[in-house]
């Protein structure tokens, strides 16, 4: 009989290779540090434009060296995989500096502003022959490991259909500068379930979506979203999500059902952002244990836990000299749909993600359309 625990935990190599960091902001503060701490990653030191957030950062967690230049951190040989961690528009100028060094990089989600500059990101990494892997780490997050586990062990048969309800009061005071942005929900949230479900089930042949804000809203980009997936079979994913939720009954919830089996658990982070609370998980599966449903005990946490997997799974790459699960490459395509749901709103139709390969665009779609 089938082992009825799936396993969330991240596999990780046997080295630790030394990292240095480049920003210092609430993420890095509240997820990357403590995660490397807890994974034991050793942190040679940090780098931000704003030199006091550095030194409260590094003083924080007990750093070494805080560098006062992008170039000093580069320069320093202890430094051997740089973990970047700022806004997708200065990205992609922090990566061409990078790869001249030859070193190994963890770049933030989304990997860039527009599709164009991300395979120009991916493409310099892999002419100057380093890993390159994108801190989409909702892959590790315990729910969606756990999914991942049950789907390949047969557990649920053959997948058809993955729903993920979301519907929360985002602080949005936490990230001001995303509320001037011309995108949010498809580019900065919902990137992550997009991810989740190409690593669980694969690229949809379509997106379509439709975009808005909560009535009266000031704020320039979408807050609200509808995207629905559909596949060259009968796979289908449905991903629904509200940040204007003024009320206490808030839920952010998955559903995956199967030929075999069904799924369904919550998304603890986003009940209590950003200390959140361990996710649930229930799960059946008639092939292996009819008529039974099982409650997995989960006790890490997406932030910081996830972000072990981020890293640890470059780490490991560099270490088997392999593709990161993570990779810069395999990103493209959940840019190509993250743009493909955008395209959607504005055309009013279902768009296939290679239209965006094929039109490669230099800027990003934004949510107005203009």
């Amino acid at each position: 009989m089938q082992n009825i625990y799936p396993q969330y935990k991240p596999r990780l190599g046997t080295k630790r290779y030394k990292i240095g960091i480049v920003g210092a902001g609430d993420i890095v503060r509240n997820a990357h540090l403590p995660a490397y701490k807890k994974a034991d990653f050793p942190v040679v030191g940090i780098y931000d434009i704003d030199i006091e957030k550095a030194k409260e950062a590094a003083k924080m967690f007990g750093l070494e060296k805080v560098y006062n230049s992008l170039e000093s951190l580069l320069e320093d040989d202890e430094v051997e995989v740089v973990d970047i961690a700022v806004p997708a528009w200065v990205q992609k100028g922090i990566v061409s500096e990078v790869v001249k060094y030859g070193k190994h990089l963890l770049c933030q989600k989304p990997l860039a502003s527009s599709y164009a500059d991300a395979v120009d990101i991916v493409e310099m990494a892999e002419k100057a022959g380093v890993k390159l892997a994108v801190n989409q780490q909702m892959r590790w997050d315990p729910l969606i490991a756990s999914c991942k586990d049950l789907i390949e062990r047969g557990w649920i048969g053959e997948p058809y259909f993955i729903n993920f309800q979301v519907s929360i009061n985002t602080p949005f005071e936490t990230w001001p500068w995303l509320v001037e942005n011309d995108q949010y929900d498809l580019s900065y949230h919902s990137i992550h379930y997009f991810d989740a479900i190409r690593y669980m089930i694969g690229t949809p042949k379509y997106v379509y979506s439709s975009l808005s804000k909560y009535p009266g809203d000031t704020v320039r980009p979408e807050t609200r979203s509808i995207v629905v997936f559909e596949y060259e079979d009968e796979k289908r994913a449905l991903i629904s999500t509200n940040h204007r939720n003024w009320s206490d009954d808030t839920y952010a919830t998955l559903r995956i059902e199967g030929t075999d089996g069904i799924i369904k658990g919550t998304i603890g982070l986003l009940y209590n952002y950003p200390h959140g609370r361990p996710d649930t998980l229930e799960y059946c599966s008639r092939k292996y244990y009819p008529n039974q449903w099982f409650t997995h005990i989960i006790e890490d946490l997406w932030i910081p836990d996830a972000f072990i997997g981020t890293m640890g799974e470059l780490q490991r790459s560099v270490e088997e000299d392999d593709t990161p699960l993570n990779s810069g490459r395999d990103n493209l395509e959940t840019l190509q749909i993250v743009n493909a749901g955008y395209l959607s709103m504005i055309e009013k139709r279902a768009v296939s993600p290679q239209e965006i390969i094929d039109m490669k665009p230099k800027k990003p779609i934004p949510f107005s359309g203009a």
